[in-house]
């Protein structure tokens, strides 16, 4: 039994067949990734992942508790952070009183905009969100406005304020999409630092191999819809299915 059990999962939008039969297990303190070409459920499949969507039958469980159809604040509750395509973060903001927020809301169960004032000087949440910016390596800017941050830094501010919440799932959704080489690299340093620090379980979703083949301890390959193989990274490599859904080779 994996800590994230899918079974039996579909899903259809009108006319079309997003997910049919999907079943996944995903081993606590692993990196598991799911790959697959356009269009191959990815985006779906997480979406079912994170309780934003249900599916028309089959069952998502997290740690033997069903997320299907819980709020995002109950899914964070249940120790399930979840990283965005592109960088979720309170622009307008500095960089710690963006990770005070979750700091805030970890402890309080909510949130109201209005109290940053208050929360800004409270020592506790203050030495906490500084700790996490250390972790990160982004410290040095935690007076920076987050809007004025480059995109690897957005991504690093991010990680910070999932990480605060003391998560047991990390769920990435590709976490390099739109970075330049150098930034993918830190990224990917970062994740291995972060896996290497904390009993914490990965589920990526990404495009890029180079990432995949550089964290994933399994990977799923997806395509229209329906898992084609699950393996290890090694072989994975030059599989046949997975040669055929992305290039069209035959064998």
């Amino acid at each position: 039994m994996g800590i994230l059990e899918v079974k039996g999962v579909n899903k259809r939008f009108g006319g079309l067949q997003a997910l049919g039969d999907v079943n996944l297990s995903v081993k606590e303190n692993t990196v598991h990734a799911i790959i697959g070409p356009n269009g191959a459920g990815k985006s779906t499949l997480l979406n079912c992942l994170v309780g934003k969507l249900i599916p028309d039958t089959g069952s998502v469980t997290f740690d033997g508790q069903s997320v299907l159809g819980r709020k995002p604040h109950e899914i964070n509750q249940m120790g399930i952070s979840r990283v965005f395509q592109t960088p979720e973060i309170f622009a307008d903001l500095t960089v710690l009183e963006n990770v005070l927020i979750p700091c805030f809301a970890r402890r309080d169960g909510a949130f109201r905009m209005h109290a940053i004032e208050q929360v800004r000087h409270e020592a506790e949440l203050v030495e906490q969100a500084e700790t996490m910016l250390a972790d990160v390596n982004m410290l040095g800017k935690r007076d920076f406005h987050a809007g004025s941050l480059s995109r690897g830094d957005k991504r690093r501010l991010e990680m910070a304020m999932c990480l605060v919440q003391q998560p047991r799932l990390l769920l990435l959704d590709e976490p390099t999409a739109g970075m330049a080489r150098a930034d993918t690299n830190n990224t990917i340093d970062l994740l291995k630092e972060i896996k290497a620090k904390r009993d914490i379980t990965m589920a990526i979703i990404e495009h890029d191999m180079h990432v995949v083949f550089s964290l994933a301890d399994r990977i799923t390959v997806l395509a229209q819809g329906t898992p084609l193989v699950e393996d290890t990274p090694e072989k994975i490599k030059g599989h046949p299915k997975v040669r055929e859904a992305y290039l069209g080779e035959h064998q």
